[in-house]
Protein backbone atom coordinates (compact mmCIF):
# COMPACT_ATOMS: atom_id res chain seq x y z
CA UNK A 1 0.00 0.00 0.00
CA UNK A 2 1.52 3.29 -1.09
CA UNK A 3 0.85 6.89 0.43
CA UNK A 4 -0.62 10.13 -0.02
CA UNK A 5 2.25 11.63 -2.07
CA UNK A 6 3.03 8.58 -4.23
CA UNK A 7 -0.52 8.85 -5.68
CA UNK A 8 -0.10 13.08 -5.87
CA UNK A 9 2.81 12.27 -7.77
CA UNK A 10 1.03 10.37 -10.07
CA UNK A 11 -1.95 12.25 -10.88
CA UNK A 12 0.79 15.61 -11.49
CA UNK A 13 3.06 13.30 -14.47
CA UNK A 14 -0.12 13.48 -16.32
CA UNK A 15 -2.83 16.41 -15.21
CA UNK A 16 -6.16 15.99 -16.99
CA UNK A 17 -7.25 18.76 -19.09
CA UNK A 18 -9.91 19.48 -16.40
CA UNK A 19 -7.96 19.67 -13.58
CA UNK A 20 -6.18 22.72 -14.88
CA UNK A 21 -7.99 24.55 -17.67
CA UNK A 22 -10.20 27.07 -14.73
CA UNK A 23 -7.42 27.29 -13.02
CA UNK A 24 -5.30 28.76 -15.66
CA UNK A 25 -8.09 30.48 -17.10
CA UNK A 26 -7.77 32.55 -13.34
CA UNK A 27 -4.11 32.52 -13.36
CA UNK A 28 -3.94 34.54 -16.61
CA UNK A 29 -5.91 37.35 -15.64
CA UNK A 30 -5.12 37.43 -12.33
CA UNK A 31 -1.42 39.14 -11.02
CA UNK A 32 2.02 37.90 -12.06
CA UNK A 33 2.40 37.27 -8.43
CA UNK A 34 0.39 35.58 -6.24
CA UNK A 35 0.98 34.41 -2.25
CA UNK A 36 -1.24 31.28 -2.19
CA UNK A 37 -2.62 29.25 1.34
CA UNK A 38 -0.77 26.10 0.33
CA UNK A 39 0.78 24.47 -2.44
CA UNK A 40 -0.81 23.05 -5.01
CA UNK A 41 1.81 20.16 -5.54
CA UNK A 42 2.05 19.17 -2.50
CA UNK A 43 4.37 16.29 -2.48
CA UNK A 44 6.76 18.34 -4.27
CA UNK A 45 6.57 20.99 -2.46
CA UNK A 46 7.58 18.45 0.61
CA UNK A 47 10.77 17.09 -1.05
CA UNK A 48 11.94 20.65 -1.61
CA UNK A 49 11.46 21.85 2.11
CA UNK A 50 8.08 23.23 2.54
CA UNK A 51 6.80 23.01 5.75
CA UNK A 52 3.17 23.78 7.02
CA UNK A 53 4.75 26.30 9.70
CA UNK A 54 4.62 30.03 10.26
CA UNK A 55 7.80 31.81 8.63
CA UNK A 56 6.63 29.32 5.51
CA UNK A 57 5.27 31.05 2.29
CA UNK A 58 4.32 29.35 -0.98
CA UNK A 59 4.23 32.68 -4.38
CA UNK A 60 2.52 31.50 -7.44
CA UNK A 61 4.75 33.14 -10.48
CA UNK A 62 3.49 33.52 -14.05
CA UNK A 63 6.25 33.99 -16.52
CA UNK A 64 6.17 34.68 -20.38
CA UNK A 65 7.98 32.22 -22.41
CA UNK A 66 9.82 32.98 -25.93
CA UNK A 67 13.03 34.99 -26.26
CA UNK A 68 13.75 38.05 -24.76
CA UNK A 69 13.80 41.29 -26.95
CA UNK A 70 15.93 44.29 -26.15
CA UNK A 71 16.67 47.43 -27.65
CA UNK A 72 20.21 48.58 -28.33
CA UNK A 73 21.69 51.54 -26.42
CA UNK A 74 21.90 54.91 -28.18
CA UNK A 75 22.13 53.18 -31.63
CA UNK A 76 21.21 56.12 -33.99
CA UNK A 77 20.33 55.97 -37.57
CA UNK A 78 19.29 52.67 -38.14
CA UNK A 79 15.87 51.45 -39.04
CA UNK A 80 13.60 50.30 -36.28
CA UNK A 81 14.04 46.40 -36.87
CA UNK A 82 17.60 47.05 -36.61
CA UNK A 83 17.57 48.53 -32.80
CA UNK A 84 16.73 45.60 -30.94
CA UNK A 85 18.28 42.36 -30.00
CA UNK A 86 16.65 39.60 -30.06
CA UNK A 87 18.11 36.55 -28.01
CA UNK A 88 17.25 33.59 -26.09
CA UNK A 89 17.74 33.67 -22.40
CA UNK A 90 20.82 32.16 -20.84
CA UNK A 91 18.90 31.64 -17.60
CA UNK A 92 16.07 29.16 -17.48
CA UNK A 93 12.51 29.96 -16.62
CA UNK A 94 12.33 28.68 -13.33
CA UNK A 95 15.40 30.83 -12.24
CA UNK A 96 13.46 34.01 -13.75
CA UNK A 97 10.20 33.22 -11.62
CA UNK A 98 12.51 33.04 -8.10
CA UNK A 99 14.19 36.40 -9.13
CA UNK A 100 11.02 38.09 -9.40
CA UNK A 101 9.81 36.39 -6.41
CA UNK A 102 12.82 37.68 -4.55
CA UNK A 103 12.43 41.22 -5.86
CA UNK A 104 8.93 41.50 -4.98
CA UNK A 105 9.36 39.91 -1.38
CA UNK A 106 12.77 41.21 -0.49
CA UNK A 107 12.28 40.61 2.71
CA UNK A 108 12.22 36.69 2.44
CA UNK A 109 14.47 34.44 0.99
CA UNK A 110 13.94 31.80 -1.81
CA UNK A 111 14.31 28.20 -0.89
CA UNK A 112 13.07 26.18 -3.96
CA UNK A 113 10.82 26.26 -6.49
CA UNK A 114 9.10 23.74 -8.97
CA UNK A 115 6.76 24.11 -12.32
CA UNK A 116 3.14 24.01 -12.05
CA UNK A 117 2.09 23.85 -15.61
CA UNK A 118 3.11 25.66 -18.99
CA UNK A 119 0.63 26.43 -22.02
CA UNK A 120 1.79 28.30 -25.09
CA UNK A 121 2.52 31.58 -23.55
CA UNK A 122 3.33 31.42 -19.91
CA UNK A 123 4.91 28.86 -17.05
CA UNK A 124 3.43 28.60 -14.21
CA UNK A 125 5.66 28.71 -11.21
CA UNK A 126 5.45 28.03 -7.23
CA UNK A 127 8.28 29.10 -5.19
CA UNK A 128 9.42 28.39 -1.57
CA UNK A 129 9.85 31.55 0.49
CA UNK A 130 11.61 32.04 4.16
CA UNK A 131 11.18 34.50 6.70
CA UNK A 132 14.64 34.50 8.23
CA UNK A 133 13.84 36.77 10.80
CA UNK A 134 11.39 34.31 12.02
CA UNK A 135 12.14 32.51 15.57
CA UNK A 136 10.60 29.34 14.40
CA UNK A 137 12.82 29.37 11.68
CA UNK A 138 16.07 29.91 13.66
CA UNK A 139 15.26 26.84 15.65
CA UNK A 140 14.30 24.62 12.46
CA UNK A 141 17.07 22.05 12.18
CA UNK A 142 16.37 21.77 8.35
CA UNK A 143 15.76 25.11 7.72
CA UNK A 144 17.72 26.93 9.98
CA UNK A 145 20.87 27.10 7.75
CA UNK A 146 19.22 29.44 5.25
CA UNK A 147 19.14 32.54 8.36
CA UNK A 148 22.72 32.68 8.15
CA UNK A 149 24.29 36.19 6.39
CA UNK A 150 26.17 33.79 3.18
CA UNK A 151 22.44 33.17 2.53
CA UNK A 152 21.23 36.29 1.48
CA UNK A 153 19.73 37.02 -1.70
CA UNK A 154 20.14 33.50 -2.90
CA UNK A 155 18.66 33.61 -6.43
CA UNK A 156 19.88 37.11 -7.42
CA UNK A 157 23.71 35.08 -6.83
CA UNK A 158 22.46 32.21 -8.86
CA UNK A 159 22.55 29.69 -5.46
CA UNK A 160 19.39 27.98 -5.40
CA UNK A 161 18.83 24.39 -7.57
CA UNK A 162 17.66 26.10 -10.84
CA UNK A 163 20.39 28.26 -11.13
CA UNK A 164 23.29 25.99 -10.52
CA UNK A 165 21.34 23.89 -13.09
CA UNK A 166 21.17 26.50 -15.63
CA UNK A 167 24.74 27.53 -14.90
CA UNK A 168 25.46 23.83 -15.74
CA UNK A 169 26.94 23.06 -12.23
CA UNK A 170 25.28 19.94 -11.41
CA UNK A 171 28.27 17.52 -12.43
CA UNK A 172 31.65 18.73 -11.17
CA UNK A 173 33.58 16.86 -14.35
CA UNK A 174 37.16 18.95 -14.26
CA UNK A 175 36.59 18.97 -18.08
CA UNK A 176 33.37 22.13 -17.84
CA UNK A 177 33.93 24.98 -18.72
CA UNK A 178 31.68 26.30 -16.26
CA UNK A 179 33.92 26.00 -13.31
CA UNK A 180 34.97 28.27 -11.23
CA UNK A 181 31.98 30.33 -13.23
CA UNK A 182 31.61 31.24 -16.61
CA UNK A 183 33.13 34.49 -16.98
CA UNK A 184 36.26 33.47 -14.74
CA UNK A 185 36.86 30.83 -17.85
CA UNK A 186 36.27 33.92 -20.28
CA UNK A 187 32.63 33.11 -21.03
CA UNK A 188 33.61 30.06 -22.65
CA UNK A 189 30.63 27.73 -20.86
CA UNK A 190 27.12 28.63 -21.92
Amino acid sequence: MKGTSHYLKQAWKKPTREMLKERMIAWREGNAIVKVDRPLRLDRARALGYKAKKGVLILRVRVKRGGRKRKRAGVKGRRTKRQTIRKTLKMNYRWVAEIRAARRYPSLEVLNSYLLVKDGKHGFYEVIMIDTSRPEIKKDRTLGWIVRGSNKKRAERGLTSAAKKSRGLRSKSPGRKTRPSIRARGRKGK
